[in-house]
Parts: C-alpha cells; sequence; structure tokens
C-alpha cells in the first residue's frame, strides 16, 4: 500500500490569522503558525481523495498542485468543512460527475445549500455535476476502488465521521468517542485527531485530552490538527509534545 497524505489545512473555523485579530500567534511571521481550514488530500496508490472542501478549498487546490479528485469525503456539515463546495467545478468538467460521499444527513444538507449542483432540473451549463453515495456510519464503504471505514464521533452532540485508510486514520471536529469506535483504530500506524486549544472546549478536545487519546490509541505516529490560536505558537508547542506526537502543518506531506 502507497499513501501519502498531503494537510491542506490545518486551521479551525475562522483559520489562523482570524480576520482583524491581534492576538500575538495571529499576528506570527512563522508560515506554521498560519493555517487554513481543516482539510487533508490522500494520495493512495493511484487514487486521489480529498477529505471536506471548506472555504479555503480553491487556494488549498493551487498551493499543493492536487491534479485530480477522485472521491471527494464529507465528515460533517459543518461551514469550514463544506464551503467550499462550488470550486469543484474544474475537477467535475473533466470527469462529468464528482463522486461525493457522506452521512444521509450531511448530503441531505449540502443538497439544499447547493441545490443547482444536486439537481439535474434546469441545470445551468457552468455547474458542476457531482454523484452521491449515502454512508452507513457501520459498515466499510467503497470510495476510488478503496475500502474505507468510517468512525463516528461526537461534536456537540453531532454525529461527524473520521475515516481510516489501511494503516492511516483522519478524525476532526471530536469531543468524544465511544469503546466501540475506538476499538476500530487497533493497529494503525498513523493518527490524526484534533487539538483545539489549551483549555477545555464543549465540542472539540483540548490539548491534554488530545495527547490522552493519541496515548490510549498507541500509533506509531499522531499528529494534532483543527488547531485555532489558542493552542499558541506552533514551534512552542511542539517542544511542549511527546516525541511520536506532532502538531501538522498547512502543506505538510507525510507516508505511511
Amino acid at each position: 500500500m502507497a499513501l501519502k497524505v498531503y494537510f491542506l489545512g490545518t486551521g479551525t473555523s475562522q483559520g489562523i490569522p482570524i480576520i482583524g485579530s491581534k492576538h500575538p500567534v495571529c499576528l506570527s511571521e512563522n508560515p506554521k503558525d498560519k493555517r487554513l481550514r481543516s482539510s487533508i488530500w490522500v494520495q493512495w496508490d493511484e487514487m486521489d481523495i480529498v477529505v471536506d472542501c471548506g472555504p479555503d478549498f480553491r487556494q488549498q487546490m493551487l498551493s499543493s498542485k492536487c491534479p485530480k479528485v477522485d472521491a471527494l469525503l464529507f465528515t460533517h456539515e459543518h461551514a469550514d468543512h463544506t464551503a467550499g463546495l462550488d470550486d469543484i467545478r474544474p475537477f467535475a468538467f473533466k470527469v462529468g460527475a464528482l463522486a461525493v460521499f457522506g452521512l444521509e444527513r450531511v448530503i441531505k444538507n449540502l443538497a439544499k445549500r447547493f441545490d443547482y449542483i444536486f439537481s439535474d432540473e434546469n441545470k445551468y451549463p457552468g455547474a458542476p455535476s457531482v454523484t452521491t453515495t449515502i454512508i452507513d456510519p457501520t459498515k466499510p464503504f467503497t470510495a476510488a476502488s478503496k475500502t474505507i471505514t468510517p468512525l463516528v464521533v461526537s461534536h456537540y452532540g453531532l454525529e461527524v465521521l473520521g475515516f481510516r485508510f489501511g494503516l492511516f486514520a483522519y478524525i476532526t471536529d471530536m469531543f468524544s468517542i465511544t469503546d466501540v469506535e475506538a476499538e476500530k483504530l487497533a493497529g494503525i500506524e498513523v493518527l490524526v485527531v484534533n487539538a483545539l486549544r489549551i483549555e477545555p472546549h464543549p465540542s472539540h478536545l483540548h490539548l491534554d485530552a488530545a495527547i490522552a487519546f493519541a496515548q490510549k490509541i498507541g500509533a506509531k505516529r499522531t499528529y494534532f490538527t483543527h488547531i485555532s490560536h489558542r493552542l499558541g505558537f506552533h514551534d512552542e508547542v511542539q517542544a511542549s509534545l511527546p516525541s511520536n506526537i506532532h502538531l501538522a502543518c498547512d502543506n505538510l506531506t507525510i507516508t505511511i
């Protein structure tokens, strides 16, 4: 299995810097402290799979030079994970219709917000087209000829999906996970999970909780994402972490 993961964005819903903020992290000159909204591009053999397309999607695709998207997976419907959907157009124009995957609730939400994409009635010729697959959260599914295991986590009472790609797992916007779902992570080599800030938060893991979760899962390497300015400066936080836990940053590439 050849698998490469490109971190398209590692920031929280507002990104870093936040518009108009004078917080020291937002004013940092370190490129690692500048974070677009969270998303990854997984290159699995010859297939290109993207998880979420937030409002920075166009910029992320240009920066990463992603050549195509064979499947687009959605973790949930919040705007920081979906608002860039219109910018799939160049990819959709190449293939005719882009393959989109998500929970039934999420697909219905997107079809309401982006009705011109999901509806074939009086289709505007410049609008992209999609094919949709509803993910059953209890079963593995196939996307771009690859078998992917959904992971159900809780985000302020909302069911959000993480995804396991072979020996790699990606989870964002998690506050809690059941033992049954955590068991699906057995044997992974690389884990990505959210770590929002230092202080506890009602809908996301904070730093200490993220470290504890990473140590419980026991992956060889863990990377934190969905990071806010309130976590602190990248280099200072990284220096405080265990040796096998890392802060992800935008444009970081890892291989599994």
